[in-house]
């Protein structure tokens, strides 16, 4: 009984907001029907549930979702430990070989040193006990910051690597991250990321939020003075009710943007960093599996644990309504296995079926995936929309397959000519001297 009474407590938002798909699927009926569901592989652990920062379009703090008032400032360690022995417990169900941890916030360095690895060796800990064949990668999403050489080698000394969020290379592209006075985050940032580029062993990343005020190939320019391995651009999360700064009708202003920087990576002559957006696209264009969730269609296998052992959804989803990235579910109450059931997490592993009809016969449809899924909500409706940068990734998607055709079709007629019979060897010395 305490389950329903958990579940149904969140469930009355969802249903005003979000029909599809909280009143529209029915997930009895469709395991029934032999629809099984994907095990869960990653897991973000809200480690701390403040941040030094107050950028002025963080999702967490700054959009519809406010939950993170209630939440502890940090996790405890029992939470941690609570945590630990579900993922143990999910891995050792569905016989894993893997897991990926995230440490998130807030800001997961406001952990002292000495501590930021305890949730990751909580579950390494319980994984040798439960799920011993199990292998666990590990990254915390940091905004730099607060990045220590004692921070650093904690981190090292532990095996997770460092993923950064940064808005461009220069000052002015991260304007919108300041402090809680108000002042530049930046000063901080940069010298946190060239601690990080002088050891490439923990460098995971960094990742953007695309702002179309910037000028893209500037933006691109200036982050690979940080070296970083690899770029993640990401859309800023908008929706029908709240479209995305600078769109107007008619317009694709993303599309330009990520093209400008597509073109200048694509043909930099030197690979010089990986930029996840760019190679997941082209691995979906050629029929390879991707892993991002904004893209494709593969089914969604992420789980976040708050600072209170609450059970949610992708943090992205905060952007829709309140409470929109809520289960109901605790650690202390649900097992991983009672997640997949959930409505919520049920419509994100249904690929296809989960579309807009619009979406589902676009010849994009392999590539696109109907895009982000908060992307998609529509205030009363739901999530079974287009995206709201839907014109913007069909723009950028067949930018993207042209020039991949014109690199193709380019390397075929050198082959071909490469190989085509020459005068002096297509008929024997007798030919050639005729």
């Amino acid at each position: 009984m305490r389950q329903t009474t958990t579940r149904d407590a969140v469930l009355p938002a969802h249903r005003v907001h979000a029909p599809w798909p909280y009143t529209r699927l029915d997930v009895p009926a469709l395991r029934a029907a032999g629809h099984r569901p994907y095990p869960l592989r990653q897991f973000v652990l809200k480690t701390r549930s403040r941040c030094n920062l107050a950028c002025t379009y963080c999702y967490v703090y700054s959009m519809a979702d406010q939950g993170w008032r209630a939440q502890p400032a940090a996790m405890p360690a029992a939470t941690a430990a609570r945590a630990a022995d579900r993922i143990a417990e999910h891995a050792a169900a569905h016989a894993l070989t893997r897991v990926d941890l995230v440490l998130h916030g807030g800001e997961p360095l406001l952990t002292p040193p000495a501590g930021l690895a305890a949730p990751v060796e909580a579950v390494r800990a319980a994984l040798a006990r439960r799920s011993p064949r199990t292998r666990v990668t590990a990254t915390v999403q940091t905004n730099a910051t607060l990045l220590t050489r004692g921070r650093l080698q904690a981190l090292a000394a532990a095996g997770i690597r460092v993923g950064v969020s940064l808005d461009g290379g220069l000052p002015a592209h991260n304007a919108r991250r300041v402090d809680h006075a108000g002042r530049p985050g930046f000063a901080a940032a940069a010298r946190g990321l060239r601690l990080l580029a002088r050891h490439p062993e923990s460098y995971a990343g960094v990742l953007c939020v695309v702002d179309v005020d910037q000028d893209p190939v500037e933006t691109y320019a200036s982050l690979l003075a940080f070296a970083p391995p690899t770029i993640g651009l990401l859309l800023p999360l908008a929706n029908w009710a709240d479209p995305p700064p600078g769109a107007a009708p008619g317009t694709t202003p993303y599309a330009d943007w990520l093209t400008a920087v597509f073109e200048r990576w694509w043909h930099d002559g030197v690979r010089r960093t990986r930029i996840r957006l760019f190679e997941e696209i082209i691995a979906l264009l050629l029929g390879l599996p991707a892993a991002n969730e904004s893209l494709g269609l593969a089914p969604v296998t992420t789980a976040v644990i708050e600072t209170d052992g609450s059970i949610e959804q992708a943090d992205s989803l905060k952007s829709a309504y309140e409470g929109a990235a809520a289960t109901g579910m605790t650690l202390d109450s649900h097992s991983f296995d009672e997640l997949l059931d959930h409505p919520g997490l049920a419509a994100r592993q249904l690929g296809r079926a989960a579309l807009a009809p619009g979406c589902r016969s676009c010849e994009l449809v392999e590539v696109c995936g109907g895009g982000h899924y908060p992307h998609r909500y529509r205030p009363g409706r739901g999530f079974r929309h287009p995206s709201v940068y839907c014109e913007d990734l069909q723009v950028l998607i067949r930018h993207i397959a042209a020039a991949l055709h014109h690199a193709a079709t380019a390397a075929t007629a050198v082959t071909a000519a490469t190989a085509a019979p020459t005068a002096a060897t297509a008929g024997g010395p007798e030919r050639a001297a005729s």
